[in-house]
């Protein structure tokens, strides 16, 4: 067996639908942005880095974000612009490996071990990338580069906008040491809040923790936070996997009872998913809706259709109707989410995670 390290890079496009807007329109570069819907019930899918130094941020409703930031600008989504620069981008990741694992039109790992160039130095292989994702697209990128897929993603935000940041085999066990828990992907908001209660704030007081403890605390997740917190991570990269369902959840700090809560609720829920619907070209043909109430009880109930759901409006009026169905409640939920299966399997593209917007 070949026990060379792996050669990973994680590229992540830089504010991607706001980087685009500006780079099309002139006379939004500069500005505070945001991509999405103003509304108030709309949601910000991407904003622009000015618009970020205000605290506004993906999955923010509209109106908040317009509190944080007067000036801001809300531009129209363009998927279908979105769409054709990914297209392009994973073109030029071709250049150099046929292992590539797309997470979003945005972002993916790439498998350099053995590249097409016949190079073997994987940041040479990451800094040719992000030339010529600028030169042919006028857009920038950020590259994690390291030896596993958990610490490529990792350090491709490290840098960012438009840098690069490098951990070497040597170095992963520092880098996660550093870390805070909220940002290793796998840790979702509620965990990190348990985590924070347990008195583990980074990846140090994570490895400080033995498998024991956190298998009492976390359960079937233990055994990855206990190898996160070593720099470990041995998942491959796939090449294609197709996608089984897209879906969005929210856990909240206070259980919701009343319909007018719950209701505004699942349409802001139903915007989020309906972004990530549109972002990964992935449309489902049933909704399903799940309620998790304050005993921790989980109900999901669905409603299928003869096509897929290609209208926003659509999906929040299924939504609505599925969650109206249940009311009243017997109890508080402290989670909604709300979900799209039997795809559609135009674009099959994996997603490494379920996306979970707090309040």
């Amino acid at each position: 067996m070949d026990s060379r390290p792996r050669k990973i890079i994680h590229i992540d496009m830089d504010a991607f639908y706001a980087s685009v807007e500006q780079r099309d329109d002139p006379s939004l570069r500069g500005k505070p942005i945001a991509v999405g819907g103003g509304g108030p019930r709309g949601v910000v899918a991407t904003a622009s880095y000015e618009a970020r130094v205000f605290g506004v941020k993906s999955a923010m409703p509209g109106a908040r974000a317009r509190r944080l930031c007067p000036d801001l600008l809300f531009v129209k989504p363009r998927f279908e612009v979105y769409r054709a620069v990914s297209t392009h981008v994973r073109e030029i990741f071709a250049r150099f490996t046929d292992v590539i694992q797309p997470l979003s039109l945005d972002e993916a790992y790439l498998d350099v071990t053995e590249n097409k160039a016949g190079s073997s130095s994987a940041t040479a292989i990451a800094q040719q990338i992000r030339r010529m994702i600028r030169d042919e697209t006028g857009l920038t990128a950020s590259a994690g580069v390291s030896y596993n897929k958990l610490i490529a993603k990792l350090a491709s935000d490290q840098n960012k906008p438009d840098g690069i940041c490098v951990v070497r085999p040597d170095e992963g066990a520092r880098f996660m040491a550093q870390m805070p828990v909220r940002r290793i992907h796998g840790v979702g908001p509620v965990t990190a809040r348990r985590m924070q209660a347990l008195g583990i704030e980074t990846g140090a007081d994570l490895l400080a923790r033995d498998l024991g403890f956190l298998q009492q605390h976390f359960g079937s997740a233990a055994p990855f936070y206990y190898r996160a917190a070593r720099g470990e991570d041995d998942r491959p990269v796939h090449e294609r996997q197709e996608r089984k369902s897209v879906s969005v959840e929210d856990t909240f700090f206070d259980d919701l009872i009343t319909q007018d809560a719950l209701v505004a609720e699942i349409d802001r829920i139903a915007q989020s998913l309906w972004t990530r619907i549109e972002k990964s070209g992935a449309y489902g043909r049933t909704v399903v809706l799940k309620i998790k109430f304050a005993d921790f009880r989980i109900i999901t109930r669905s409603r299928s259709m003869n096509a897929p759901v290609r209208s926003p409006d659509l999906l929040a009026e299924t939504a609505r109707a599925l969650l109206i169905a249940q009311l009243p409640l017997r109890m508080g939920a402290r989670l909604l989410g709300l979900g799209v299966h039997n795809l559609d399997a135009e674009e099959p593209v994996e997603q490494s995670q379920q996306l979970s917007f707090p309040l």
